[in-house]
């Protein structure tokens, strides 16, 4: 006797993938693409790492360390004229400092380590006139002290490598009674990069093991982990070796690699962090199908590239944009800092999108091998973060006003801050550059490091001795030195009263280029960085401007709302604000300095506001994208601004937490080691992601999004028509 069941009791059938159609995006289509195409993508990828990466591990010697001046500024002017007209005697010339504790330095020992010192500048091809101590100029007064000075004879790049170069070896010739220390600008830049370098391998070492944890607890299992690590290497690898290439056409500073370290490392695990999240919850929630089947991992490779890939696009986009406005500076060294970094956005938001889908769908379940015993692999929709939404929905001006106090209490000392270019002090006290400037300070006067170099028509000379001879800021001028190839120029050099990094030394440069004639034009390295500080203090609000109003844009194009848009806008100004109030407590107020182990200068360094700002707007952007698109997600497929709300945080909410963690973690490390600059942009950056992730992405922008409701989404009609059609919403 057989038996039937009812219909009513049968066990449904296994739930079956959809074909890929029309649906799907054309993020969602490359996806697919890059599943179907697997050797030609694992092949491509394999060649451009191995093929630039053969190139980067010559990106520490090969990149340069000047490049920090004001194209087209007076200084830079009078700096080639000296140069070319005057045997190398510029700004970049090397000064060699030798002082002896027993008799005169041009007696016996010495002698001997003078004449050593000559001879190895003279062999080295990249050095101009070599010029001997002379009495009353370059020898003390109590002969214990002399400068030799190794002319400039290549660029103020090539100047530096030819400082890395020397500088051992003259430091090698010291004696128990002679000591010899390289020094001025082309040697200041030569230590720092040391340092500096030092200091990122430093905090690159500190910050992986920390970053791993992170991840482990973020993904809750070893190997999904692992994963924005390998995509990180791999877009490092392909940038380092980028940017060893375009420095054969380019100069490239080698703050260029230290700053795309820093960033292939914290957005790569951002990306990454989505996707992976994104892709496994795609993955569980078809648990019904046949989890081997290929067009089952096809089709959330597509989800995953049509949400959570089209938000990792727009952010990245976000990011070039804003770096993208700090071109605007005429400077060589923030220009070629800023495209290292907006290359190695490029290869790890390509990466993240070509190899990134493909990884995933050849290892698929095995991401979640070696997972932590309490978590659940494919829960996308975090149960606290949702909790967290309903408190904000429930009290929103409580949690808004709280955050916004703190906020607006930490960005008030922004109103007395100071900036001005890196003294000496950034260097550490036994760097052959602060020992050689010290020893020039104590033997040849306050101002003496910091020499001015005035260029002039031969006519002008004897009234430009008058001016000279007749200002308070300065303490001896040397007789005119004619051009040496016959040109009708001579250079004056000039000791400034007070030190280099002296207030007073500005207002000395702006009366004697008021009061000297017409064809003098006033140089020096210390006048160098006036000139810039005066050109960045000009493009700050024009750098300022232009990324907010691109990335409102971008923001406007991607979310079609221009309510959140301008809010999301805004509200990355807040912790933009608050860390540089933070900044100024720490760096020039010096409060924690003796805990960060450095010596307060007594002001931010002027490159910080710009640079930093464009940094920090990129990355906070970079959160708000990630959370108005899950929101934006939302609201397409229920209209409920609640839900907006409260499944934005549910489910982009501990990607933003983890994704904040790691980036804070990266950053202060640099805040332990090295130099004032890389502290500074430890802490600055640290303390801005800190704030941003937790107080403005987590707290103040869901609340704006909780008061604003449905008006926070709405488009008006002829807004409409202009916009591209993007949505979030994924079936």
């Amino acid at each position: 006797m057989s038996t039937t069941t009812s219909p009513r009791h049968a066990e449904p059938p296994p739930r079956q993938t959809p074909p890929l159609g029309n649906k799907v995006g054309p993020l969602g289509r490359l996806g697919v693409w890059v599943t179907a195409h697997t050797r030609l993508v694992t092949v491509a990828w394999l060649l451009a790492i191995v093929g630039l990466g053969a190139f980067a591990p010559q990106v520490e010697h090969n990149l340069s360390g000047a490049g920090w001046q004001a194209n087209g500024s007076e200084s830079v002017q009078a700096r080639e004229l000296a140069r070319d007209h005057f045997g190398g005697n510029a700004s970049s010339a090397i000064q060699v400092v030798v002082r002896s504790t027993d008799g005169p330095v041009t007696e016996g020992e010495g002698k001997d380590v003078l004449a050593k010192v000559t001879g190895i500048l003279e062999d080295e091809p990249r050095i101009a006139d070599v010029v001997a101590p002379m009495p009353g100029a370059t020898l003390s007064q109590d002969g214990s002290t002399a400068i030799v000075l190794a002319g400039a004879g290549a660029d103020t790049n090539e100047m530096v490598r030819v400082a890395t170069d020397l500088k051992e070896e003259l430091q090698d010739l010291s004696t128990d009674t002679v000591e010899v220390n390289p020094t001025g600008s082309s040697l200041l830049w030569s230590d720092f990069n040391e340092a500096n370098l030092d200091a990122m391998l430093k905090s690159e070492l500190m910050s992986w093991p920390v970053t791993l944890a992170i991840l482990v607890l973020a993904f809750g299992a070893l190997v999904a982990a692992g994963l924005p690590l390998v995509l990180t290497l791999a877009g490092l690898v392909a940038s380092a070796g980028s940017l060893v290439l375009i420095n054969e056409l380019v100069p490239v500073s080698i703050w260029a690699m230290n700053f795309a370290m820093m960033f292939a490392l914290a957005l790569g695990i951002d990306y990454a962090l989505f996707l992976v999240v994104r892709y496994r919850a795609a993955r569980a929630a078809r648990a019904n199908s046949d989890r081997t089947d290929i067009l089952g991992k096809q089709w959330a490779i597509a989800q995953t590239m049509d949400t959570a890939g089209k938000a990792v696009l727009l952010s990245g986009l976000t990011v070039l944009i804003s770096l993208s406005a700090v071109m605007l500076v005429p400077s060589p060294s923030f220009r070629s800092m800023a495209g290292g970094i907006m290359l190695s956005v490029v290869f790890v938001l390509a990466a993240t999108l070509t190899l990134l889908p493909l990884v995933l769908f050849k290892l698929d379940d095995c991401i979640n091998k070696l997972a932590l015993p309490w978590v659940r692999a494919g829960e996308h929709r975090s149960p606290k973060f949702t909790a967290w939404g309903e408190l904000l929905w429930k009290r929103p001006l409580v949690w808004g006003l709280a955050s916004l106090i703190v906020l607006l209490a930490l960005a008030a000392p922004i109103f007395g801050l100071k900036t001005a270019m890196p003294s000496i002090k950034v260097l550490p006290e036994d760097a052959s550059a602060r020992v050689g400037y010290d020893r020039v300070q104590e033997s040849f006067g306050e101002g003496a490091p910091g020499t001015l170099q005035i260029v002039m028509a031969s006519t002008d000379a004897e009234k430009a001795a008058t001016v000279l001879g007749n200002d308070g800021g300065i303490a001896a001028a040397m007789p005119p030195m004619p051009a040496t190839d016959g040109t009708d120029l001579v250079l004056v050099q000039a000791i400034p009263t007070v030190d280099p990094s002296d207030p007073e030394l500005d207002r000395t440069i702006d009366r004697l280029r008021a009061d000297l004639p017409d064809s003098a034009l006033v140089g020096g390295a210390p006048v160098e960085n006036l000139d810039l500080k005066a050109q960045l203090d000009e493009s700050t609000p024009l750098v300022i401007g232009v990324v907010l109003v691109l990335g409102f844009l971008l923001l406007l194009i991607a979310l079609q709302a221009p309510l959140i848009s301008l809010l999301g806008t805004l509200a990355s100004l807040l912790s933009t604000a608050a860390a540089f109030g933070v900044a100024r407590l720490i760096f020039q107020e010096g409060y924690g300095a003796d805990l960060l182990g450095f010596e307060s200068q007594g002001f931010l360094d002027a490159w910080a506001p710009v640079f930093f700002f464009a940094m920090i707007f990129a990355i906070a952007m970079d959160y708000t994208v990630f959370l108005l698109a899950s929101a934006k997600e939302h609201y397409e497929r229920t209209g409920d601004p609640k839900d907006a709300m409260v499944g934005s945080l549910a489910h982009s909410g501990r990607v933003i937490f983890a994704a904040g963690a790691v980036m804070v973690a990266v950053f202060f490390t640099f805040a332990l080691s090295g130099p004032i600059p890389p502290k500074e942009m430890g802490v600055v950056l640290g303390i801005a992601v800190l704030l941003d992730a937790f107080l403005v992405r987590l707290v103040l922008l869901p609340v704006m999004l909780r008061l604003t409701g449905n008006a926070a989404w709405y488009t008006p009609a002829w807004l409409k028509r202009i916009l591209p059609n993007i949505t979030f919403a994924h079936d």
